[in-house]
C-alpha cells in the first residue's frame, strides 16, 4: 500500500471541538440580590425606628418680657442698644423727671396747707370754749334781769314791754349757748381722724398719699430691666419721643429660658408621654445635638389657635392631618447660642 501523501495530511483541517458556553451569574445576582439587600435595609430601619417619632416642624422658643413705661412723658435718655445683653436692674431709658418733681413739690405744699388748717381748727376749737362760757354767763345775767323784771311786774313798778324784753334776752342767751356748743362739735369733728388713718387728720393723710404717689412716679421715670436678657426692638426708643404709660417700649429676650416647640402630627401622639427623652438637632448648627424631654403636650391643635380656624361644616370637607404643639425642655447647656425662632428637628423616643 502506497504511503499517504504527506502534503495531503498537512493540508487536512481538523474538525472544531464544541466549547460548552459559560453560565452568566451576574444577571441573577443583580435581579435577586439587590432587592433582597434593599428589603433587608428597610426591615432593619423599620425595626430600629419603630420606637421613635420625629418632626422637623420645630422651632426654638424663649421667654420674652415686654417692657413698658409706668409713667407718661418724653424720653430724655436711652441707655441700651439692639441685641445688648443687660442684667436685672440695668437702666433701659429715662423719662423727663421735671413734671414729677413739680408734683412732689405740690404734694409738699398740700401737706403744709393741711397742717395750717389743722392748727386753725385747733385754735377755733379752743375758742369755742370761751364762747360757751360767755354764752352761759349771758344766760345767767339775762335770767337775773328777767327775775327782777318779773318781781317788778308783779308789783306794778315796770312796764310789760320791759318785762318781755328781759324774757327775750334769756331766749337769745340760750340760743347763743346752743350755737357755741354746735360750733365746738363742728370744730371737734374737723379735728377728728377716721378709722382708716387713726390719729392723723384726713387732709394731712391725703397730702402724704399724694406725695408718696408723686415720689413713686418720679422714681419710675427711670425704667430698669426687670430680668436678665437681650434687648430687642430697641429702635422704638428715641430721645424726644413721647412715651405713653403701659405702651410696650422694648422687648427683653430672657436669658436661659429656651425650649423647643415641636409641632407633631396627630398620628404621632399615640405612644407619646410626658417625660419621654428627646433629641434635638438644629439647622443653624450642623452636628449639634442636645438632649431633652417632653415637658407638655398641647391641649389644642395649631389650627384651633390660629386667627382664622378652619371651618369644616360644609360638603367640600377634606380631612387634613392636624399638628399638635409639643413642648420639649432642653436638659443640657448648649455650647452655641440658641436664638429664638431657629429651626430644629426633634426625635422623641416613645419606647420609654
Amino acid at each position: 500500500m502506497a504511503e499517504a501523501d504527506p502534503r495531503i495530511e498537512a493540508t487536512t483541517t481538523p474538525e472544531p471541538v464544541a466549547v460548552k458556553p459559560k453560565r452568566n451569574l451576574l444577571r441573577p445576582i443583580l435581579m435577586f440580590g439587590v432587592p433582597l439587600v434593599v428589603i433587608g435595609a428597610i426591615a432593619l430601619w423599620w425595626s430600629l425606628s419603630g420606637g421613635t417619632v420625629s418632626t422637623d416642624n420645630a422651632y426654638v422658643q424663649q421667654d420674652k418680657v415686654s417692657v413698658a413705661s409706668d409713667v407718661a412723658g418724653r424720653i430724655v435718655e436711652v441707655a441700651v442698644k439692639e441685641n445688648q445683653s443687660v442684667k436685672a436692674g440695668d437702666i433701659l431709658f429715662r423719662i423727663d423727671p421735671e413734671p414729677y418733681r413739680i408734683a412732689v413739690a405740690q404734694a409738699d405744699a398740700a401737706i403744709a396747707n393741711a397742717q395750717v388748717q389743722v392748727t386753725t381748727l385747733q385754735a377755733n376749737y379752743q375758742g369755742t370754749g370761751a364762747d360757751i362760757q360767755a354764752a352761759r354767763d349771758r344766760i345767767a345775767s339775762a335770767q337775773e334781769d328777767y327775775a327782777r323784771q318779773k318781781a317788778l311786774m308783779d308789783r306794778g313798778f315796770t312796764t310789760r314791754a320791759r318785762f318781755e324784753q328781759a324774757e327775750h334776752a334769756v331766749e337769745q342767751a340760750r340760743a347763743s349757748l346752743q350755737s357755741a356748743l354746735a360750733g365746738a362739735d363742728e370744730a371737734r369733728a374737723k379735728l377728728s381722724s377716721g378709722s382708716a388713718v387713726p390719729g392723723v387728720n384726713p387732709a394731712i393723710a391725703a397730702g402724704r398719699a399724694q406725695r408718696a404717689k408723686a415720689l413713686l412716679d418720679l422714681e419710675r421715670t427711670v425704667r430698669r430691666a426687670p430680668v436678665d436678657g437681650v434687648v430687642s426692638q430697641a429702635d422704638r426708643l428715641q430721645v424726644g419721643q413721647m412715651m405713653m404709660s403701659g405702651l410696650p417700649a422694648v422687648t427683653l429676650v430672657r436669658s436661659g429660658g429656651s425650649w423647643i416647640e415641636a409641632n407633631f402630627k396627630e398620628t404621632d401622639l399615640a405612644d407619646m408621654r410626658i417625660g419621654q427623652p428627646a433629641e434635638v438637632r438644629f439647622d443653624a448648627y450642623p452636628g449639634l445635638k442636645l438632649k431633652g424631654h417632653v415637658a407638655s403636650i398641647g391641649s389644642q391643635t395649631g389650627s384651633e389657635t390660629s386667627v382664622l380656624p378652619a371651618q369644616n361644616a360644609n360638603g367640600n370637607w377634606v380631612k387634613v392631618t392636624q399638628r399638635v404643639p409639643v413642648r420639649i425642655a432642653i436638659d443640657e447647656k448648649s455650647p452655641r447660642q440658641l436664638i429664638a425662632g431657629l429651626s430644629a428637628e426633634v426625635t422623641v423616643d416613645t419606647s420609654k
